[in-house]
Order: C-alpha cells, then sequence, then structure tokens
C-alpha cells in the first residue's frame, strides 16, 4: 500500500484544509496520494476522476459523514480496498473518527494495529415485466417508500420463495446490520452489531400495528411484489440513489458477494459508540 486515496464530502470547505494537513503529512512517510480534481485543483496538484481512484490505490480516507461514506463503499464494490472514514458531518456511525484525532488513527493504522471490519452489503434488483429496470449495492439499505401525497402502498412479501405477508404501510427497509442504526432504527427496528450477517424487514408505518421487523439470515432471497396503483412509490438506495417504482414492479433483495472493509479505530468500542451517539443513560 504506497498510494492512498482521499475522497472529501462536496461543497464544503473543511474537508480540503485537512487535506492540505494530510498530504504533506503522508507524503512525508513515502506515500503518495491520489485526490479528486476539484479537490487537487485547489491545492495545485494532479487530480482524477472520482470513479479512477479505487483502482490506484490501496486505502481509501473518506472526510465526510456517513453519507459520504456510503457513496465511497458503492464506488470501491468488489474491491479489496479498505476505508478509513473521518466524521466531518453529524452522528458518525461508520465514520467514527473525529478529525482531531486522523494522524494518531492514521498512524496506527499504517503500522497495522488497527483491524478491519468486513461489512455485508445487499444486491437489490428491480424488475417490471420480467425485464430488470434497475440494480444496485446497498451497505446500509433499501427503502420502498411512498410519496407525498400517495395513499398506502401494499407490499407482497416472500422469503424463499415462501409468502410472509402483504404489507400495507408507508414503506418497507430492507436493512444490513451497518444500516440498523439508520432509517431502521427510527422505524422502530433493531440494532444489529454490524459484524453479523442479517437481514433486517422493517415496515414503516404499518396499517397493522402487529406487522412488527423481522431478521433473517443472510442467506435469504427476499422478493417484494409492490401492488399499490400508483407511481408515487420510489426504491432509495442508502438514501442516495434509487429509482420510481410501478404497480407490478418487483423487488429482490438478497446478501452481495462483495463487503466494505472499514478500519476500526484501535480501542474501538461499539457499545460506547452506542451510548455516546444515541445518548444512553442520559436524562
Amino acid at each position: 500500500m504506497k498510494k492512498i486515496g482521499i475522497i472529501c464530502k462536496s461543497g464544503r470547505t473543511e474537508p480540503i484544509e485537512l487535506v492540505k494537513l494530510l498530504v504533506p503529512w503522508l507524503r512525508e512517510r513515502q506515500y503518495e496520494v491520489a485526490l479528486e480534481q476539484g479537490v487537487a485543483a485547489a491545492l495545485g496538484l494532479k487530480g482524477f476522476e472520482r470513479e479512477e481512484i479505487p483502482g490506484m490505490v490501496g486505502m481509501m480516507i473518506v472526510l465526510g459523514g456517513d453519507g459520504t461514506m456510503l457513496s465511497v463503499a458503492r464506488l470501491i464494490e468488489g474491491r479489496d480496498v479498505p476505508i478509513l472514514g473521518v466524521n466531518l458531518g453529524g452522528l458518525g456511525f461508520i465514520t467514527e473518527i473525529n478529525k482531531d484525532e486522523i494522524f494518531g488513527a492514521l498512524n496506527q493504522v499504517l503500522e497495522g494495529k488497527c483491524p478491519v471490519e468486513e461489512r455485508m452489503m445487499l444486491n437489490i434488483k428491480v424488475f417490471r415485466e420480467s425485464e430488470e429496470v434497475g440494480c444496485f449495492t446497498a451497505l446500509n439499505d433499501g427503502v420502498i417508500n411512498k410519496g407525498a401525497m400517495a395513499r398506502i402502498t401494499e407490499m407482497e412479501t416472500y422469503v424463499n420463495a415462501s409468502y410472509v405477508t402483504t404489507y400495507r404501510a408507508d414503506g418497507l427497509i430492507i436493512s444490513t446490520p451497518t444500516g440498523s442504526t439508520a432509517y431502521n432504527l427510527a422505524a422502530g427496528g433493531p440494532i444489529l452489531y454490524p459484524t453479523l450477517s442479517s437481514i433486517v424487514v422493517a415496515p414503516i408505518c404499518p396499517h397493522m400495528l402487529t406487522n412488527r421487523p423481522v431478521v433473517l439470515p443472510d442467506n435469504s432471497d427476499i422478493r417484494i411484489a409492490l401492488k399499490t396503483e400508483t407511481e408515487s412509490v420510489y426504491l432509495t438506495v442508502d438514501g442516495q440513489v434509487g429509482i420510481p417504482l410501478h404497480q407490478g414492479d418487483v423487488i429482490e433483495v438478497k446478501k452481495s458477494d462483495n463487503t466494505t472493509k472499514i478500519y476500526i479505530p484501535c480501542g474501538h468500542d461499539y457499545f460506547n459508540l452506542l451510548r455516546t451517539k444515541l445518548k444512553w443513560g442520559e436524562r
């Protein structure tokens, strides 16, 4: 690993100021750095298209929030490139390192002292009249959700070809353990330890209160047929990409063959993270 990629949250000056410190720090330690063109231009350096960087580097540093981290996870899908996330955003469940900790944490990473966790991802496909019209990979979740003026959504759901139920709800969340602290948590779903191999199916505001979130094994094939007579229903992946859905569309979800590799800070304690971010124990 002699070349390190750095990707920043766009539209903010704070990451660029941090890059100005990072680049010489890494070069002093004999590492090359690959930057996006916009960031590189601000420093008077040569830059690359974001899509080029994963194929050039041995690790990636992400400066931003969980949203930036999610986009990079999809960008490097299928490559053995671990990510070190630095939180410059809000909660930061995936980007755990604060900016004032970055040099100490990075030094430990480069010395091989920090573990790498492999996080499962989801493969999500949309079929319309038996034709594939969308294919996505998610680190957090896939969400079927109605538009603001749409009526309640009906979603006929199967697991491994066995009929589960027809959810009548505002939507449905299919989440990884990493995504269990995102929209799934807000919808009343369980928190899963991030290295588990499980999938959560959680209805959003179900018509029947007995429709509760379900935790499935990671080898489950989930199939959801949209029964609602409306076009105001959408599939959103990791809150960033997606596709409008039509009546009769079928959404198929299964575990991806790829994982996201994330550097975990030395001395990391997931339960301390939960206490801190979710303010457990406070009054």
